[in-house]
């Protein structure tokens, strides 16, 4: 079969680009001495050992080490276990690396998370066929940047992020359309990509324990279930989707940043810090994109998974750091129980535009103190530039948890640091599937 016979004439042709074990495969290349080929994991908390399993590496998860796990309890299991506190400015460069790459292939790339982009290929046939485009950029990522990844290719999304997760680590999977029953029908639900473990739950109560028997379920009893979102899932089971790559030229309707806690925070000093962390961060990315926001919304995940967000209106677009920090402290008061303990935590602006077309007003004492503000956040971004994300702080940034900013990082190549796209990507990304 030549070149143009391997691609569809009608219909898209979409790889999943998923890094495996991301965080343990990226401290395995930067300090190879240390921690290649062992059993490793990432946690939000090393010396307290109170902390969270983040991921881990596959030989500490052949001995049962998995994401989610206490730290205490995962050294029960695996005790020559090698703990690692994040490092998330090393990920970022390396993230940016490894889709780099993907871009030489195509500009219709769209980021999901740190670790994970889908790309659309039916306009690169001049780069080879689908499999060659996908083996080759497996095996870029490998030689460049020393990282292993799964490569799904498919002709949507949801097969595409099925496909990669077949076959892992280093796999290359090709699943197409009427592949799906073969493939996909005799496995439980809850491996369909969008299905949680509660909607697994509920269906397993209407006797549907297969993705199989999810694509051949009643319609309307799926839609009365379930709602709208009924009939989607049949659809997903049958391999059915139309959404399309988006690629990142418009500016990004949010901003956020999440951070899951290496103990369950009940103390609202902590809190406070942590949110002033991911809030800087925030603004840090408006700044970069030249963008300032309207609204601020929170996210709080208590120890059972629970988890609200809660927003609120600025009076003043903005992209300062302190602006989102206020709003945010504001409202965890407002709508959160004092003591009551927390597992994850996030901050994400939303309603954004461009800085140079927003109407801000201000008062007297605002006009008088804005200058000074932009000016002082870009000396800061300056310096963050040239120095590292390390290169100023206030004190009450510095804690343990990972929203926190690592001290005494080295530099890495300028060849990781190349962001084609903004940073675009959220702190905890790296999944248990991998």
């Amino acid at each position: 079969m030549n070149v143009q016979e391997s691609y569809p004439k009608k219909g898209r042709v979409i790889l999943h680009i998923d890094m495996n074990a991301f965080y343990c495969s990226v401290h395995e290349v930067a300090e190879p001495e240390l921690y290649r080929g062992k059993a490793i994991a990432v946690s939000g908390s090393v010396e307290q050992r109170k902390g969270i399993i983040v991921t881990s590496s596959y030989p500490a998860r052949a001995r049962g080490v998995r994401t989610g796990m206490l730290v205490r309890e995962a050294v029960k299991l695996c005790p020559e276990l090698i703990l690692i506190k994040p490092d998330f400015d090393m990920y970022r460069q390396y993230s940016r690396g490894f889709r780099r790459i993907v871009y030489d292939y195509s500009p219709m790339v769209e980021t999901m998370s740190i670790d994970e982009c889908f790309v659309d290929i039916t306009g690169s046939k001049q780069f080879g066929t689908p499999l060659e485009i996908a083996s080759e950029i497996q095996m870029r990522i490998r030689e460049e940047l020393g990282l292993p990844c799964s490569v799904g290719v498919a002709p949507n999304k949801l097969l595409a992020k099925m496909a990669s997760d077949m076959k892992k680590p280093n796999g290359l999977f090709v699943l197409r359309l009427r592949d799906v029953p073969s493939v996909l029908w005799d496995r439980p639900c809850g491996e369909l990509y969008g299905i949680g473990k509660k909607t697994a739950d509920k269906l397993l109560k209407l006797q549907i324990r297969t993705i199989g028997q999810l694509a051949g379920a009643d319609h309307d009893l799926l839609q009365k279930t379930f709602g709208i979102s009924g009939p989607a899932m049949k659809q997903a089971a049958n391999g059915i989707s139309h959404s399309e790559v988006n690629p990142e030229r418009e500016p990004n309707k949010s901003v956020g940043h999440t951070t899951t806690l290496p103990y369950n925070y009940t103390e609202r000093r902590e809190i406070a810090r942590v949110f002033l962390n991911l809030s800087d961060q925030v603004g840090r990315r408006l700044r970069h994109q030249k963008l300032v926001a309207s609204t601020v919304q929170i996210t709080i995940r208590d120890p059972d998974m629970k988890t609200i967000t809660r927003s609120i209106t600025l009076p003043v677009p903005t992209d300062q750091h302190d602006d989102i920090h206020r709003a945010s402290c504001e409202l965890f008061d407002r709508h959160w129980t004092p003591g009551k303990p927390i597992r994850l935590l996030g901050v994400t602006a939303q309603n954004l535009e461009p800085k140079e077309e927003a109407a801000i007003q201000l008062d007297l004492f605002s006009y008088e103190a804005q200058p000074k503000k932009n000016r002082l956040s870009e000396i800061m971004d300056t310096l963050r530039d040239k120095f590292g994300e390390d290169a100023v702080v206030t004190a009450g940034m510095i804690g343990d948890d990972p929203s926190a900013l690592l001290r005494n990082r080295k530099r890495r190549g300028t060849s990781l640091e190349r962001d084609p796209d903004g940073e675009s990507f959220r702190n905890e990304s790296d999944n248990q599937k991998q």
